[in-house]
């Protein structure tokens, strides 16, 4: 019996290859055929104003066919390394804790965006990618359709794909008012923690 080795290389590039197949390049989301924003700022102002993330914070939303929000969740993530696997599971957790899934209907009639809040400028990572792969899967999962994936940096917001961005708000930027016709800011909702990778939620 042999005990205390290593992994040999094989396996260890085996696995590593594994990781990387999930995460999408900026030209495979590109052509997904991600449905565009409406008003992108408008949606990425509200998500602000109600989570006031912070650096590796991710916020899951889930819209209506008007783009009205439904439902939202923020966590935040501490990984390592990034893991579209890892990404997806913890989507996947928010989301089934904030709406029902839509897997009866024969076509998806919500759709989930995702805005990540995190260090560095607004060019393409591969923790973007893993994003990107995450959101798609766990649309898949919970009946949804895959939406706009949303950076948000010290530069300001950018939706990776669509080219479309502004500069506030962003990591340094106060939360703006709400407009008139929103709803009043809800209180967040707290629950059990689905995995490591999460420390914080908050619901619709």
């Amino acid at each position: 019996m042999t005990f205390g080795f290593a992994p040999s290389s094989a396996a260890s590039l085996s696995s590593s290859a594994a990781t990387a197949t999930r995460l999408l390049e900026p030209a495979e989301w590109a052509a997904a055929g991600i449905p565009l924003l409406r008003n992108p700022r408008e949606v990425v102002s509200g998500l602000h104003a109600r989570h006031r993330p912070e650096p590796t914070t991710a916020i899951v939303a889930v819209l209506d066919p008007d783009e009205r929000l439904c439902a939202s969740a923020s966590f935040s993530s501490r990984r390592a390394a990034a893991d579209g696997w890892m990404f997806r599971n913890a989507l996947l957790a928010q989301l089934r804790r904030v709406i029902p899934h839509d897997l009866r209907r024969r076509t998806p009639v919500r759709t989930a965006v995702l805005l990540y809040c995190r260090e560095g400028d607004a060019r393409w990572t591969e923790e973007d990618g893993a994003w990107m792969w995450g959101l798609r899967d766990a649309c898949t999962l919970h009946g949804l359709r895959c939406g706009a994936y949303i950076t948000l940096t010290r530069d300001g917001w950018q939706v990776l794909g669509e080219g479309r961005g502004g500069r506030r708000p962003n990591t340094a930027s106060p939360p703006e008012p709400f407009a008139a016709s929103e709803s009043p800011l809800p209180q967040p909702r707290t629950g059990g923690v689905a995995s490591d990778v999460l420390r914080r939620a908050a619901a619709r």
